[in-house]
């Protein structure tokens, strides 16, 4: 492969990478906002809850296609620190990284590695337990125990612990993803100061409103049931 297909292949990654974490980034705002509801309103999530679990769309193929999107991302993720690993040269090493990049850009991995162990746990803490209720046990519906299930799982503080450990380490990887998504797929202009700050914002606000969300439910939601 000569050096202008390499380019181009990376190029075209690089791109795919970041469409994907663009598409994981609108996940998590529609996320953080329907999960917010669980502060408010225990009816209206349990509402919410219901029409989601049980509308075909949401279930076979927006399920599918976050499922492919989550996995995509992190690959590409690999394969791109696999492929930045052999091109750096070995004097990076010894000197001072600190200087020119940030802790979030140096350790994109490392909070991603967390990030995707969440997401193990997070799905086989409803998405599996979810599936096991309609097609393993054929459970009658029950419009009203999304809350209750939500609660149980946060009563345990090595559990919610975790996903406040998640949730920063997100806040992290967001806070350079988030801008770098941005620059790969063109919005390098005259607007990138204002995305940059934005991502910022982004990056600090949902990991915060999901921290939110988990410890308000260890705290107050566990003890009053």
């Amino acid at each position: 492969m000569t050096k202008k297909q390499l380019m181009t292949s990376s190029i075209l990654r690089k791109t795919a990478m970041a469409l994907s974490g663009v598409f994981l980034i609108t996940f998590l705002c529609l996320h953080v906002s329907l999960n917010m509801t669980s502060v408010i309103s225990a009816k209206l999530f349990n509402e919410i809850s219901h029409f989601m679990g049980y509308n075909p769309l949401v279930q076979y193929i927006g399920q599918p296609i976050l499922a492919f999107g989550v996995f995509f991302h992190f690959f590409m993720g690999f394969i791109l620190e696999i492929q930045n690993s052999r091109a750096r040269p070995v004097a990076y090493a010894y000197n001072s990284p600190g200087a020119s990049s940030t802790w979030s850009s140096r350790n994109m991995i490392i909070s991603g590695l967390v990030i995707l162990t969440y997401f193990g746990l997070h799905w086989y803490d409803f998405w599996f337990q979810e599936l096991h209720y309609k097609f393993i046990a054929v459970k009658v519906p029950d419009s009203e125990r999304y809350f209750g299930e939500l609660v149980h799982k946060f009563k345990n503080p090595f559990r919610t612990g975790f996903y406040c450990t998640a949730f920063v380490l997100l806040g992290f990887h967001l806070w350079h993803g988030f801008y770098s998504s941005m620059q790969s797929v063109g919005f390098s202009n005259k607007y990138s100061r204002a995305f940059a700050k934005f991502g910022r914002v982004f990056a600090v606000v949902v990991p915060a409103g999901f921290i939110f969300i988990a410890l308000f439910h260890h705290f107050v939601s566990a003890r009053a049931l």
